[in-house]
């Protein structure tokens, strides 16, 4: 079946649905919501059997919906309406909410309904739930859609009509408003965490008017909206029964995302906390040493990635003889810190300085003799945190990961961390060349297929991460694991005699060079964009294959 996305941006939920529909046989194409024009061009050229916005801002013109079948995935249980759905449910404190499949008519929102699937909500950002229960939610709603769709064309089958609850409207910064005078600490942590992603919560630091993001609690008292300190990156504030951490800012006058202390130098000033939660953290279990580096968003920037890197030789002293790699729960790894690198006094050289830690880092695992390593992903990895995960010698992924492992959309960043060594040595020098050019996102079951993964299990976090101990462990106690080991030291040794990790290395810093210092801006013209949230202005080709030259439906 041909099948049209109708979309603002390719987001984690809209790629997730690429992924399954076209492993599933679809042939699926993308066209951004620039304007009507464009979407009744891509209409016209794809002459699809079903149009699917997972992820829109406005209505579709009626000229679409009255010839096609449009169903619109809507973050909200049956009958609720608005575009701030997920957003009202998490700062109303909702036990269970859901996704809605329904058909695009006049009223938004007020179509008839062809799925619904329900979920129970967890304590955690908006974000995260998007990522993970509404896009699980999501993928299962749209295929119980597609199995519809043939009775619905014959008429054997009518979607329901639904009962509807007052719209909510668009929440304001007055409904995010933190009290800090009033508020207690779920209070404050359900408005930030409805607000993460976009908008943020409009706040003031230091006399710096701001918008909030990525705060969990802290165990700490003090007057009420009191400054009390900092702690890693963040600043701690008081509330009326406790105090929370505030991980991230966005100034007004710079509109950047950065961590508190980046963004507000004025924090300097407070007294140091102790870290009650760190973004790095190391445990053992027979014989197995976990690390996991759960960055915000999944950027790892320079000190980021030197902390990892201090972390990880630490790890190596113990005696332990695996080191499971389980990066964070969203995200493995999204490779270099954009925000940071927008922010800093030169782009370029923190760039260089970025994408060498990182390199440090790949090869201090690649280079690991003494453990055999895993890399777990139970979130998503794009770009260089991709690689950073085939840096290890197993690697493994939840079912639902979502793996973008290539650069070129980044204005042709030519990428590192030794992608050109690992990738080739997994999927063959074909297919690792293929899929550096599709640019495409990845899911689990392909990339266990094609050989980027060993194996992909567990349908959820709890599920993946009890897998993956009883498989680490029965590696750690298997009767021939020096024998592995020592496989391990002679391929390592074989690969580097016919050439060196330094010639790899350098070869892909020498084209990393060029796209940071020289003449062609197009890598700090597409950073700026994605830092800025630029909205679209064209759809790129390998998405809009219905704009393909030759492309025939």
């Amino acid at each position: 079946m041909r099948i049209l996305f109708l979309t603002h941006a390719f987001n984690s939920l809209t790629q997730r649905l690429f992924i399954e529909l076209s492993a599933s046989g679809h042939q699926v194409s993308v066209e951004f919501d620039i304007n009507d024009a464009v979407t009744r061009e891509a209409v016209a050229l794809l002459r699809p059997h079903l149009i699917v916005a997972p992820y829109l801002r406005r209505a579709i013109p009626e000229s679409i919906w009255r010839e096609h079948v449009c169903l619109i995935v809507h973050p909200g249980v049956v009958g609720d309406r608005g575009p701030s759905a997920l957003d009202w449910a998490i700062l109303d404190d909702v036990p269970d909410w859901g996704v809605t499949l329904l058909q695009a008519e006049a009223d938004m929102d007020a179509g008839p309904v062809w799925a619904a699937e329900t979920f129970a909500m967890r304590p955690a950002m908006k974000s995260s739930l998007y990522r993970n229960e509404v896009t699980e939610a999501a993928v299962r709603a749209v295929f119980t859609a597609i199995e519809r769709l043939p009775d619905y064309l014959a008429g054997r089958w009518q979607p329901q009509a639904q009962t509807l609850k007052p719209m909510h409207p668009v929440m304001r910064q007055a409904e995010r408003a933190i009290d800090w005078l009033n508020d207690d600490t779920l209070r404050v942590l359900a408005k930030i965490r409805c607000s993460d992603g976009f908008p943020g919560v409009r706040d003031t630091l230091f006399g710096q008017p701001c918008h909030l993001f990525n705060a969990r609690p802290f165990d700490l008292s003090g007057a009420a909206g009191e400054m009390i300190g900092r702690s890693g990156e963040g600043v701690v504030r008081a509330t009326v029964d406790g105090a929370v951490w505030l991980g991230h800012v966005k100034r007004i006058d710079n509109g950047i995302k950065l961590p508190a202390m980046l963004a507000c130098p004025e924090a300097a000033a407070l007294p140091e906390l102790a870290d009650s939660s760190p973004d790095i953290t190391y445990r053992e279990a027979s014989r197995i040493g976990y690390l996991s580096f759960d960055f915000y968003n999944g950027a790892m920037g320079t000190t980021a990635c030197e902390l990892l890197l201090a972390a990880y030789q630490s790890a190596l002293l113990r005696p332990t003889r695996i080191i499971v790699l389980l990066g964070g729960a969203d995200f493995f790894s999204n490779g270099l810190d954009l925000n940071r690198i927008e922010a800093a006094d030169s782009a370029s050289d923190e760039s260089w300085r970025n994408i060498n830690a990182m390199d440090d880092l790949c090869q201090a695992i690649i280079g690991t003799e003494s453990h055999l390593t895993i890399s777990a992903l139970r979130g998503n990895a794009g770009a260089g945190g991709a690689f950073l995960a085939l840096a290890a010698d197993y690697v493994w992924a939840r079912r639902g990961v979502v793996l973008n492992p290539h650069y070129k959309n980044m204005g042709n960043l030519h990428g590192s961390e030794f992608w050109s060594y690992l990738l080739p040595r997994r999927v063959g020098a074909a297919a690792a060349k293929e899929i550096m050019r599709r640019r495409l996102p990845m899911g689990a079951l392909e990339a266990e297929k094609q050989g980027f993964l060993d194996a992909c299990f567990g349908d959820d976090s709890a599920a993946f991460e009890r897998e993956v101990a009883l498989r680490a462990g029965s590696i750690a106690d298997c009767a021939d694991f020096s024998e592995r080991l020592a496989v391990k030291r002679q391929r390592r040794a074989a690969d580097e005699a016919v050439k060196p990790l330094a010639i790899y290395r350098a070869e892909e810093l020498q084209q990393m060079r060029r796209n940071f210092f020289g003449f062609d801006p197009s890598y700090h013209i597409a950073r700026h964009n994605f830092v800025a949230k630029t909205p679209h202005s064209w759809t790129p080709r390998h998405l809009a294959i219905h704009r393909e030259l030759g492309w025939t439906p």
